[in-house]
């Protein structure tokens, strides 16, 4: 298990499904010891009511989540170069952090997450589908950094 980074940036296409996803259970899990935000490469899309929903069957609430882009990162004070660690959760998002890193010096990991959306039919399947994602960054997380602490 790696020490967990004093900051860490997840980043997706739209900020509107995995990494918002992330960045809650992130939260959940291992509480304020880091600092945990989420962008896109795209900011043409609200948080996605599927995420909202799968990530509520584990505690992690959503509802208040603002997807913004890589763009408004800094417009939101933050700064690229504040953070020690980018997690991308799709190609186009490490392409994207990629690029900025050439300015910034940052670590960059690339976690090839689903992308449920589109997927299914029916809600049950849908779910389903956003199920799978949601999983797959809890085993990401907990082979990272361990079982998820104990919050008060």
């Amino acid at each position: 298990m790696e020490p967990l980074p004093q900051s860490i940036l997840f980043c997706c296409d739209h900020n509107a499904v995995r990494s918002p996803m992330a960045e809650g259970i992130m939260k959940k899990f291992y509480g304020t010891d880091t600092y945990v935000q989420s962008v896109g490469v795209h900011n043409d899309l609200e948080v996605d009511g599927f995420s909202i929903a799968v990530c509520k069957e584990i505690g992690v609430e959503l509802e208040r989540h603002r997807s913004r882009s890589f763009d408004e990162l800094e417009q939101w004070g933050d700064d690229l170069s504040s953070f020690d660690l980018a997690i991308a959760l799709s190609p186009a998002s490490q392409r994207r952090v990629l690029e900025l890193t050439r300015f910034y010096h940052l670590d960059v990991d690339y976690w090839p997450i689903m992308d449920p959306t589109g997927l299914g039919e029916t809600r049950a399947e849908k779910l389903h589908h956003y199920r799978q994602t949601r999983d797959q960054i809890v085993k990401h997380l907990k082979a990272r950094w361990g079982e998820p602490r104990e919050l008060q």
